[in-house]
């Protein structure tokens, strides 16, 4: 492909210098698997080996996979023309000028504090992120697929319309490989176990030829996603919604979350999905920090390109959010959208001062606008309550 992409000799070094990242040097963030037990000692990692490193950001392991990813990463949404929250094509897949020049910006941002997990759902986040990692792919950890391409469709549950998917995000991407193909399920959680087995062969056969080098898998149910981490061990990471309100069954509250209610749907309500993904050593990449948006009193008001920094309040409520999300160690990244360079630095610090903690009259302050927000919630969004206990 061009000399900016990655080839697929060095699709191999890399893979090989990720695995020997994970026994030398010096201990930086925590990750699931070290919290199976309290006597285990946690992996030794090379700060040498983790993409953008900055000693600010905290950075925690993505389960079995291995790869050291920032705890705030970067979501592929961002507000567009109309005031929705996120892009879904361009008109003869050319990416306008001036998103172009935002998205390339966000990124030199994400390298300068320390983000490197990007997270694509979108044929248009493909094509702009593309662009804007031109010669700098290498920086960022690439997880994606095009949901309207993925196993959302029935008949698109085979290895053949998968590789076509998978080819389509490449070719977008400008890249030669994916780091994490992390394909959506349905949303009702409708998908077989033969489709998911079409999906592991798929990455199977791509993973051979160098086109992806881990398995995730991106879903809105709680019951499919509770069987589908108990069955399949091929599966390295999970996305999944996480929220201020969210907090895991049959324990004391975390910090600034609720009581526990029954979510229903038919959800186990005996063991939480942390709980099993800790046993597993599988990664979690959490999504709707901010309900799709709808958190904020802004939202659906503020069409790209967006001007200035914000109000200092939304600004507040979104760092709070993610340090709340992040207090639970079971999760290795919360993946906000980020339409700013501001944006993108305010959740950057998120990270950089969650170790000062939250005080009591913030995290009054936050559940408050939490809980007024989430009893509000646009018809789209009413099944993230699925998602209050997990």
């Amino acid at each position: 492909m061009g000399k900016d992409k990655f080839s697929r000799r060095a699709f191999m070094r890399n893979t090989s210098l990720a695995a020997a990242g994970t026994v030398a040097g010096a201990l930086t963030g925590r990750g699931q698997a070290e919290t199976k037990s309290c006597c285990s000692k946690p992996p030794q990692i090379s700060t040498a080996s983790i993409l953008n490193y900055n000693e600010k950001m905290h950075y925690r392991r993505l389960g079995k996979s291995g790869l050291m990813v920032s705890e705030v990463s970067l979501g592929g949404h961002w507000k567009n023309r109309n005031a929705g929250r996120y892009w879904d094509h361009f008109a003869n897949d050319k990416v306008p000028p001036d998103v172009a020049k935002n998205r390339t910006e966000v990124i030199s941002a994400c390298i300068d504090t320390g983000i490197n997990y990007l997270d694509i759902t979108t044929a248009a986040e493909c094509l702009s992120y593309g662009v804007a990692l031109k010669g700098r792919r290498e920086k960022m950890y690439v997880g994606a697929d095009i949901h309207n391409l993925g196993p959302r469709n029935s008949k698109f549950c085979n290895v053949k319309a998968q590789t076509h998917n998978v080819d389509t995000c490449l070719r977008m991407l400008q890249t030669d490989y994916l780091d994490i193909w992390r394909p959506q399920a349905k949303m009702n959680g409708s998908n077989t176990d033969a489709d998911v087995e079409a999906l592991i062969e798929t990455f199977q056969k791509l993973h051979k030829a160098g086109k992806v080098r881990h398995l995730g898998m991106s879903s809105h149910s709680r019951p499919w996603f509770e069987h589908i981490i108990a069955k399949y061990p091929e599966f390295e990471m999970f996305i999944f919604p996480c929220s201020a309100k969210t907090k895991a069954k049959g324990k004391a509250p975390l910090k600034g979350n609720v009581v526990e209610v029954n979510p229903g749907h038919g959800s186990d309500q005996t063991q939480s999905i942390f709980k099993k993904v800790i046993e597993k050593d599988v990664g979690i990449v959490t999504i709707k920090p901010y309900f799709g948006g709808s958190l904020f009193k802004s939202a659906g008001k503020v069409k790209f390109p967006v001007m200035g920094v914000g109000s200092k309040e939304e600004n507040d409520l979104a760092r709070l959010t993610l340090q709340c999300i992040l207090a639970n160690e079971a999760i290795t990244a919360a993946v906000p959208g980020l339409s700013t360079v501001y944006e993108v630095e305010n959740a950057a610090r998120a990270s950089y001062t969650r170790p000062l903690g939250i005080t009591a009259a913030e995290k009054e302050w936050l559940m408050r606008i939490t809980d007024e927000q989430w009893a509000n919630l646009p018809q789209e969004y009413t099944w993230l309550r699925d998602w209050e206990v997990v």
